[in-house]
């Protein structure tokens, strides 16, 4: 097949969050499959650093007008490559809207063209696949920087013999960014304002862009097979679920995968040892001692060691653990924070270690090798979160032998095992979950994970498990190859109806 993958941000070129790491790593497992697979993205030049080891960018000499309500502009479009991949990577280069500091806000405040930034960017990737005739099979959107792609592919392009058979799929990483817009930002779109109804890209007479995707495209996928249903539900929609209980039928959840070629505590660099899950005992002491002697925390072996590298906000549960921590304190343990976000959360980890040196180390910011010697290093890794549509880095933890402790939401649910004991008893335990959302759940599973921690064998048994999962993104991407495929079927029944 060949595929059009658009996005607001992919490795290395932009990231603020894990639909960098998404797309370009589907980019590359699909291409590895043996699909033709362009990424497009915009150019944000001041990002672009021109460091060592940094992509080339080079000029097509192909430029696209693209229309933004009465004003056009024009994007130049550049080329590169994903490393290790034949992926080719266009970047849209109209330094008018991409030519920022940030992606999408500064200084914790988006930018007010927000929404005629990403339609421009839409029509840009619609026009370089009419201009460099990329003649796709399927057009792959994500989120609502591009959910008006398939609106476009519906409404201006089908007409067009390259681009009848077309099909789009959705994806939805995140329901609680949607990018609405006060009403009369149609006008930016071009669009007819018969498409501005509640059935289609209306919500509350704001207009909305994720709707828009979800309602046009031939597939819709979000990024767990528990997260597809939790958004069909009230408490997880966001208002959205009865739009995306009407497509049930063309919804599907595909758990992310992970990059293994950064993720392998085999060969990654940043660990003082390196070691598989045959040799996890001995590789995870040494990492742990390495860890503690890095954040300067006192060295001991018989201490449990728990991890948390996240954004610091609610939705990750840090209300929970702000009145749970007590239960790792009180049992002698210690606990690594590397995170930012919330200047209340940041404080407090702040204090906490502060107060309590010989227990508690908090990095406040982010430190990629770090993150790494905390996946290799810590014993058990806590993400409580509110909602969480896929997550990483639990599958990181149990790719580290690092047994995590979550709340059974989202791709949480999806890739952790609970330590039951029939789980525990027929070897298939991976982790530890809780359900209700309230800190005494998440302190049962501490105190439990914490009496297991100290049965050698059974603890020795959840981590070897946990490490021989495949979280490969070959296994998301023969998925993904499934879904564009029924894409492609439906478009091609609507044309002969």
């Amino acid at each position: 097949m060949k595929v059009v993958i658009a996005s607001s941000e992919a490795v290395p070129f932009s990231k603020t969050g894990g639909l960098a790491d998404v797309a370009s790593a589907l980019s590359k497992a699909l291409a590895q499959s043996g699909h033709d697979v362009t990424l497009i993205v915009p150019y944000y030049s001041s990002l672009q650093t021109g460091a060592k080891g940094s992509p080339e960018i080079v000029p097509t000499g192909t430029s696209v007008d693209a229309d933004v309500g009465p004003k056009r502009s024009t994007a130049n479009v550049l080329r590169s490559q994903l490393s290790g991949s034949n992926v080719t990577v266009l970047l849209i280069d109209c330094p008018e809207y991409f030519g920022r500091n940030g992606l999408y806000q500064e200084d914790g405040v988006d930018y007010d063209d927000n929404c005629a930034r990403f339609v421009f960017f839409s029509r840009a990737v619609m026009e370089s696949i009419r201009v460099l005739k990329l003649s796709p099979d399927v057009i792959h959107a994500n989120d609502w920087q591009t959910g008006l792609i398939p609106v476009l592919l519906d409404a201006e392009y089908r007409n067009r013999d390259d681009l009848a058979e077309t099909a789009s799929v959705f994806t939805i990483h995140n329901m609680a960014f949607q990018g609405q817009f006060w009403h009369w930002d149609m006008l930016l779109t071009g669009l007819d304002w018969d498409y501005f109804n509640w059935q289609q890209m209306e919500f509350f007479n704001h207009l909305n862009l994720l709707k828009s995707g979800v309602v046009f495209a031939e597939m819709v996928t979000t990024v767990s097979p528990t997260y597809a249903k939790e958004i069909q539900t009230e408490e997880f929609g966001f208002g959205l679920h009865d739009v995306l209980s009407a497509k049930a039928d063309s919804l599907v959840g595909v758990l992310n995968g992970v990059d293994t070629e950064i993720w392998n505590p085999e060969k990654d660099p940043a660990l003082v040892e390196n070691y598989s899950a045959d040799s996890v005992f001995a590789g995870k002491a040494a990492c742990k001692t390495n860890l503690q002697k890095t954040v300067g925390l006192p060295v001991r072996d018989d201490a449990p060691l728990f991890g948390i590298i996240s954004r610091m906000t609610d939705q990750k549960g840090f209300d929970l653990l702000e009145h749970s921590v007590g239960d790792i304190l009180n049992s002698e343990a210690q606990l690594c924070v590397l995170g930012s976000g919330e200047a209340h959360w940041e404080h407090f980890f702040e204090n906490l270690a502060q107060m309590h040196p010989q227990q508690v180390a908090a990095t406040i910011g982010f430190d990629d090798k770090l993150a790494h010697q905390i996946e290799a290093g810590a014993d058990i890794f806590l993400m409580p979160s509110r909602f969480e549509p896929c997550g990483l880095n639990q599958m990181y933890s149990l790719l580290y032998g690092t047994v995590p402790i979550v709340r059974s939401v989202g791709g949480l649910a999806d890739s952790v095992v609970n330590a039951t004991e029939d789980n525990l008893a027929n070897g298939t335990a991976t982790g530890f979950q809780f359900s209700d959302y309230t800190h005494l759940a998440l302190s049962e599973q501490i105190h439990r994970a914490l009496e297991i921690y100290r049965d050698a064998p059974k603890w020795q048994q959840i981590m070897s498990t946990g490490m021989r999962q495949d979280w490969s993104w070959s296994r998301s991407a023969q998925t993904y190859a499934r879904v564009y495929e029924r894409a492609i079927k439906n478009v091609r029944l609507a044309t002969c109806q």
